[in-house]
């Protein structure tokens, strides 16, 4: 894909790109599907785009072109897929705290997750007389804060809190069609989603419910990228394992007629790249520095956290030195990367920063600066159409 990645960027500037901008394309996005697709999950598996992921006007309209639905957890998010034609029943709310901005926007049949006993509170009056297709989030015991894992996450009901809340929604006359978890990003093995599964058909089984969907959250660890420390995140992570444990767990539920997938990271992580350029090299203390016009604070903040791959668009040869790369912020946290480099790169070179599809744009900033350039791509890996569709933000 780095061939791919740098035709597309070397046609992009030809078309007039100015940097810091981001390429993205539909193509890895189809062939990470594809991968999904493949798997067996003991029940036919639908796809639904993770908005929040990469909230693109233009993926979103090829997403809807292949005929799938998209989920969402907020506002906005609503709002963007309802204006690029996704009909309710194409679209699943999750999320907290929806009650504070659901009423505004949903419609009769819309398919909801309840969070939280107080948004049962708020929006059971709307979900009955719109007859909303509802579930519940499930705090699974797998969900915890991977910074400090002795403490559980802030979302889904309680198992004594759901049960309570299957009454509720019983007595207003609405089934509880969906169960759902979200296990965090980077899910570090197939185990965490068999135990997590676990709970639900034992909550189920309590709880006297015949689910129709099993909605399973959580991003499966993106191909190619690696932890701060080195590590790659999918190291341990098997998508044969993952669907073994699906399958075996759909078993203990005979009313599932499909298994729902929301593996945003997965499917949008590879694809998109982000293009910046070199504006001044400095040294100190044996560290070479290239100083950019895109970086951290402005464009690719998962790098606090995880390390992709960088490379110059132009072949630059010779002896690599320890070299950092810097934004163009005045904040010494704008460093995304600091690796061998060639020493051979110059102020006005390119470089490239790849697997930037998943949570650049939605963490994208404005500091100091406006927001980045954007080309889509649809079409063959040497074909197909690249268009601008955003312009670099200006101060007017």
């Amino acid at each position: 894909m780095i061939s791919f990645w740098k035709w597309l960027a070397r046609e992009a500037l030809k078309q007039g790109a100015t940097t810091p901008c981001y390429v993205f394309s539909a193509e890895p996005v189809a062939e990470s599907l594809a991968q999904l697709e493949a798997l067996d999950f003991g029940r036919p598996a639908i796809h639904w785009l993770s908005t929040k992921t990469q909230p693109l006007p233009s993926l979103l309209g090829w997403w809807r072109g292949q005929g799938r639905p998209a989920e969402v957890v907020s506002e906005l998010e609503y709002r963007l897929v309802r204006e690029a034609g996704f009909d309710t029943e194409g679209i699943l709310v999750n999320g907290p705290a929806k009650h504070r901005w659901l009423p505004a926007v949903s419609g009769p049949g819309q398919q909801v997750n309840f969070d939280s006993a107080r948004e049962l509170d708020e929006l059971l009056p709307l979900a009955k007389r719109d007859r909303w297709r509802v579930g519940l989030r499930l705090c699974t015991a797998e969900e915890f804060d991977p910074e400090t894992p002795q403490f559980p996450t802030q979302f889904g009901f309680t198992p004594e809190e759901a049960m309570v809340a299957v009454r509720r929604l019983k007595r207003a006359g609405l089934a509880v069609e969906t169960l759902h978890f979200h296990l965090r990003t980077n899910i570090a093995e197939a185990g965490c989603y068999a135990r997590a599964l676990d709970e639900v058909s034992s909550f189920a089984t309590s709880a006297g419910l015949t689910p129709r969907f099993l909605d399973l959250g959580g991003g499966l660890p993106p191909r190619h990228a690696l932890s701060r420390g080195g590590k790659r995140l999918d190291a341990g992570f098997s998508l044969e394992k993952f669907a073994l444990a699906v399958r075996q767990a759909v078993k203990k539920f005979p009313s599932v007629e499909q298994v729902w997938l929301e593996n945003g990271r997965f499917v949008t992580a590879g694809s998109g790249v982000l293009v910046v350029r070199v504006l001044d090299v400095k040294a100190r203390r044996g560290l070479r520095q290239l100083i950019c016009d895109g970086g951290r604070t402005l464009n690719a903040l998962v790098s606090m956290w995880e390390q992709h791959e960088l490379l110059p668009l132009a072949q630059r040869k010779g002896a690599e030195v320890l070299t950092a790369v810097y934004g163009p912020t005045c904040m010494a946290f704008d460093q995304f990367a600091r690796k061998p480099l060639p020493a051979s790169i110059r102020a006005g070179d390119c470089l490239l920063w790849f697997d930037a599809g998943a949570y650049h744009l939605p963490w994208e900033t404005r500091f100091s600066h406006g927001l980045s350039e954007i080309w889509w791509h649809e079409g063959g890996p040497t074909t197909g159409q690249l268009a601008r569709v955003r312009a670099a933000e200006r101060f007017g």
